[in-house]
């Protein structure tokens, strides 16, 4: 190969990464995003878990008191499902959640990437409302 040819090879190259670097960061960014969603609400779990408990056991004892307070047995049982709902919907959104970027171009990433900071957002706010609306709810 002659010395211009490996020149315009190398040129040619360096265009083709400087112009791949952009996305690459975006999808960097993206990711850290996606993290700090995660990262801000799963240390709530335990939140949900123990709010849902205490959701099932005020359904039980309002049963136990007065069984024809259906309208507020109702409302705490539909509360302890939307806070297991909310529970639910992050493990589902992390056992779906895939790193796996082998073989996929970055604009396949980036649309995965987008996807994915989108699920895990509706997740936070799932999350978000349902301890809301027990702090509203439950009494102690």
């Amino acid at each position: 190969m002659r010395p211009f040819s490996i020149f315009l090879t190398l040129l040619f190259s360096m265009l083709v990464l400087a112009c791949a670097n952009p996305l690459i960061e975006i999808n960097k960014e993206l990711r850290a995003q996606i993290i700090e969603v995660h990262d801000e609400v799963m240390p709530k779990m335990g939140e949900l878990m123990s709010l849902e408990k205490k959701a099932w056991a005020q359904a039980d004892s309002l049963f136990a008191q007065d069984s024809t307070a259906s309208v507020k047995i109702d409302a705490m049982r539909s509360l302890a499902e939307t806070l297991n709902q909310a529970h639910e919907g992050m493990f589902v959104w992390m056992r779906q959640y895939s790193l796996d970027e082998e073989g996929k171009t970055p604009e396949e990433i980036k649309s995965y990437l987008d996807e994915q900071l989108l699920k895990v957002n509706q997740v936070n706010v799932a999350i978000k409302a349902a301890l809301d609306q027990a702090a509203t709810q439950l009494k102690d």
